[in-house]
């Protein structure tokens, strides 16, 4: 490998670091956001899909002028990106906020990486191929970490609150759909200019639907603070940091330094906001993020 080379992937290897480290701030952003105000998950998520997508659009504008009429002007595009942002980024992005108001930016982060195992079961059904080796044991970890999040080792009584597991398993379902939505767009126009539609169009929607230009009550400068981080770092900064980590070390490294997201999300909440993990929980997130690492060249 030459210097050249070498220098690439550091710089690449650092951009998914920092993206994935920004992602996790970000959940315990949120975390602290909803403990001290009354905030909607609905409002969150318009507002910071909504800005992050003019952002990002302004910036593709400028870059490669006649991209973004192209693509409106290309049907088969138009109906990719509507369902990418409905189905795909709105899904996500709201799931992962009421996933975090239901539990903690740890857990709802954890669980959230079960869109690999939801991607591989996918794959299969699609396909109609069995699981590999590495598919099964993938399955069976995540659904042993889930149980212990979810129970604490219990067999008794179930721990995590019912909707903390099922908005985690939405925040997992609308990764995976968020990755496989996005993969024919993304190969023709590239991230920027689909991510920036997919962001704009579910967040007008949900602004509309939620009413969200009303000003939430109580909102002050710390709860300013926090939205600017989850709008700025850890929606625009990190995912434009990943993406350009993606395109240097390639998809499996950068699914390996992911990981560090749900690392970072945990630390914070527990140092920051007090959360408390049990021996179970942390070994459940173990499993969770194991099946990354079994998985991220199968898929």
């Amino acid at each position: 490998m030459s210097m050249k080379e070498k220098d690439r992937k550091k710089i690449g290897t650092l951009c998914c670091v920092v993206g994935a480290v920004c992602w996790g701030v970000s959940g315990t952003c949120s975390e602290a956001l909803f403990r001290s105000y009354e905030i909607d998950t609905s409002w969150v998520t318009a507002i910071r899909m909504s800005v992050t997508g003019i952002l990002l659009l302004g910036w593709t504008a400028a870059r490669k002028k006649g991209t973004l009429t192209a693509m409106v002007k290309d049907k088969k595009t138009a109906v990719q990106l509507l369902l990418f942002a409905l189905a795909g980024l709105l899904l996500c992005q709201y799931t992962y906020l009421a996933a975090i108001k239901s539990s903690n930016s740890g857990t709802a982060t954890v669980l959230q990486n079960l869109s690999i195992v939801l991607i591989a079961i996918f794959i299969c059904i699609t396909t109609r191929t069995l699981p590999k080796k590495k598919q099964t044991v993938s399955i069976l970890l995540a659904l042993i970490g889930v149980w212990l999040i979810a129970t604490k080792g219990s067999f008794t009584s179930l721990e995590l609150s019912g909707p903390g597991l099922f908005w985690g398993f939405g925040a997992a379902a609308g990764a995976a759909s968020y990755s496989l939505l996005s993969r024919n767009p993304v190969s023709k126009w590239g991230s920027l200019p689909v991510t920036g539609f997919g962001m704009l169009i579910g967040g007008l929607v949900f602004f509309l639907i939620t009413r969200s230009w009303y000003l939430p009550t109580g909102l002050d400068g710390y709860a300013s603070l926090l939205l600017a981080i989850i709008v700025f770092v850890g929606t625009l900064g990190a995912f434009t940091l990943f993406v350009q980590g993606v395109s240097m070390v390639g998809p499996v490294t950068a699914a390996l330094l992911a990981c560090l997201e749900p690392l970072t999300a945990a630390l914070l909440s527990a140092v920051w906001l007090g959360s408390v993990f049990t021996a179970a929980e942390l070994i459940g997130f173990a499993c969770i993020l194991s099946t990354v690492f079994l998985l991220s060249r199968e898929i």
